[in-house]
């Protein structure tokens, strides 16, 4: 009479569980649904984001070669500027504050002059002012999901350039070589992700981006080392408001 007794309290408990349960998703979407509706009709909304990654530098002339990649950290200010009513479709902007670089090896001759009659290893260290440009294009889902994607470019200019620099067995560090990068950096951007609802007033987002840049990172009249490129591989991580 026991087990009978508990086996039915333990069946009318998972069903008051599951009748809960199913409440609070029906309520949890309605409340998704009124937060959409809320914001249909926005002109555009303001975020904020840290990137972290991985950038490389790719030399494509012989006599110099990649050792290492180095870590990429980016932050900065997002802005979707919206196409439609129901915010699928944006051209997006911002402001951002990028780190990268990579280990580059100079055979004897090449790289800058001061460094050049030996072989020579620079440990590039870059920072950059950036102005992403891209039209993304976000599908909501039924459980209030976002799912976008994007492609555009950027644009932007060195702030910061230093070098620790290894010539022959000689180390030299922190040398300030700004000068002897280019002065402007654009490329391709591609990526997408995720975005959901964290609170009444914040979304989310997680994803991936690709940056390739499409010009040279190192001015060739200084380095003689032909076209060196940019490539970072990037998480994003961000906030909507």
């Amino acid at each position: 009479m026991v087990k009978i007794l508990h086996h039915r309290l333990l069946s009318k408990s998972f069903i008051l569980l599951f009748l809960l349960t199913a409440t609070a998703i029906s309520a949890r979407a309605q409340t998704l649904s009124e937060r959409v509706s809320d914001r249909a009709g926005r002109k555009m909304r303001f975020g904020f984001k840290l990137d972290p990654g991985a950038s490389m530098m790719r030399p494509q002339e012989e006599g110099v070669e990649r050792n290492s990649g180095r870590f990429y950290f980016s932050y900065g200010v997002m802005a979707d500027f919206f196409l439609d009513d129901q915010g699928n479709y944006a051209l997006a902007s911002g402001l951002q504050v990028s780190a990268m670089g990579s280990v580059l090896k100079y055979e004897t001759g090449k790289g800058l002059s001061a460094f050049k009659n030996a072989p020579s290893e620079y440990d590039l260290r870059l920072t950059y002012i950036e102005i992403p440009f891209t039209l993304r294009l976000k599908a909501d889902t039924q459980n209030g999901l976002g799912v976008w994607g994007q492609f555009g470019g950027f644009a932007g200019f060195p702030v910061r350039a230093r070098a620790n620099v290894i010539s022959g067995l000689t180390p030299f560090n922190k040398q300030d070589v700004l000068r002897d990068v280019n002065p402007l950096s654009a490329g391709m951007i591609i990526g997408g992700g995720i975005e959901y609802p964290l609170t009444e007033t914040l979304v989310g987002v997680v994803g991936f981006n690709y940056q390739n840049g499409f010009i040279d990172v190192t001015r060739n009249s200084k380095w003689d080392d032909g076209r060196v490129n940019m490539n970072n591989f990037i998480l994003r991580l961000g906030v909507y408001f």
